[in-house]
């Protein structure tokens, strides 16, 4: 069956058309819909206006919690500054309150040596280069605070056994600043070797020899301390963990007493260079350096002479280092004591001073 498509378009209009009219009378007859400001119901509109009006209160009170807070933290702010700065007032009072017995202590030793005429200072280490002139012989004093125990050290002639060379050699070697001939040698094969215990960077260099005779041992211990004596065992001398040390004749002082001296050490020879070593109640190092024109007894100081100098100076420990052409003292670069030998003579280790 077959339809007008035409037809039934026709058909629609004529249905619709009523319906088209009656929508276009309505909305050209009726007046425009007016929606209320607010369809929200009175009580509603007044819980939300206390509920706002109770926000803005909470949040004055906000902000003056706020402000009030942050001023509190400007005035905490402001003391824990004052406090800071009174504080570390007080640790700099208290600082230099316990450093005065040691600067008095230091006076009153310095002022028994008299006038430094040369003085050497670093975070490391201060030196101070003393005249010593008694009237019966002369010399050199020099005073080291190790502020680092690092700043002293011993060095083994050439760095080997049965080596030598001269204090200078050593000191410009090893980049010193300072240093001193150390232990006694004994010369053999063509070399020079180290008198009996020898400790080198903590370790023994031969291993460990019992004290004989009159020999005693000398040297610093790991945490800077003078030490020496007589050692009749390994372990006696461990306990005091040295970290270099070299031997000689005799021990002069100890506990600021005066030791014995050998009969044989106080006549051969009688008068010599020396070269002592010793140390004061705060663990500063003084080493004398006197001169002299030879080895045959005849100049230079007894061994009575500088025990009774130090003793005298405050020293506590003292211990006599080799002597006689061995016997210098470098400081900045130059030979400061004149040697007997008329030169530097080579021996196999010194006691050297770092800046």
């Amino acid at each position: 069956m077959n339809i007008d498509t035409k037809q039934v378009n026709r058909f629609c209009m004529l249905v619709l058309a009523p319906f088209i009219g009656l929508l276009g009378c309505i909305l050209l007859v009726h007046p425009p819909l007016n929606f209320p400001e607010s369809t929200i119901p009175e009580l509603q509109k007044a819980e939300i206006f206390s509920q706002v009006q109770s926000v803005d209160k909470r949040l004055d009170e906000a902000k003056q919690t706020a402000a009030y807070t942050l001023s509190t933290i400007r005035r905490t702010s402001e003391l824990y500054k004052r406090t800071t700065q009174t504080m570390n007032q007080l640790v700099q009072t208290a600082s230099t309150q316990s450093q005065r017995p040691g600067i008095i202590y230091d006076r009153r030793i310095t002022a028994k040596l008299g006038v430094p005429y040369e003085r050497v200072d670093s975070h490391r280490i201060t030196l101070e280069l003393f005249k010593v002139n008694p009237g019966v012989y002369h010399g050199y004093a020099l005073k080291v605070k190790l502020k680092d125990p690092a700043a002293m050290n011993m060095s083994l002639g050439s760095d080997k056994l049965g080596g030598s060379e001269t204090t200078m050699r050593a000191v410009l070697r090893h980049g010193a600043v300072a240093g001193i001939n150390a232990g006694g040698f004994a010369d053999g094969d063509g070399k020079r070797y180290p008198l009996s215990t020898t400790v080198l960077n903590g370790h023994y260099l031969t291993g460990f020899q019992s004290s004989f005779k009159d020999l005693s041992f000398v040297g610093l211990s790991q945490s800077g301390k003078l030490i020496g004596g007589k050692f009749y065992n390994q372990g006696a001398l461990d306990s005091l963990k040295p970290a270099f040390g070299a031997t000689f004749v005799p021990v002069l002082l100890q506990k600021g007493q005066k030791m014995p001296i050998p009969d044989k050490w106080k006549i051969s020879p009688k008068r010599a260079p020396r070269t002592v070593i010793g140390s004061y109640k705060d663990d500063q190092l003084l080493m004398i350096v006197v001169d002299g024109y030879n080895e045959s007894g005849g100049s230079g100081a007894t061994l009575e002479e500088l025990q009774g100098k130090m003793y005298n100076l405050g020293i506590q420990d003292a211990y006599n280092l080799d002597g006689g052409g061995s016997s210098s003292l470098i400081l900045n670069g130059r030979v400061v004591n004149k040697p007997s030998d008329g030169n530097l003579r080579p021996v196999p280790t010194h006691f050297l001073f770092y800046k």
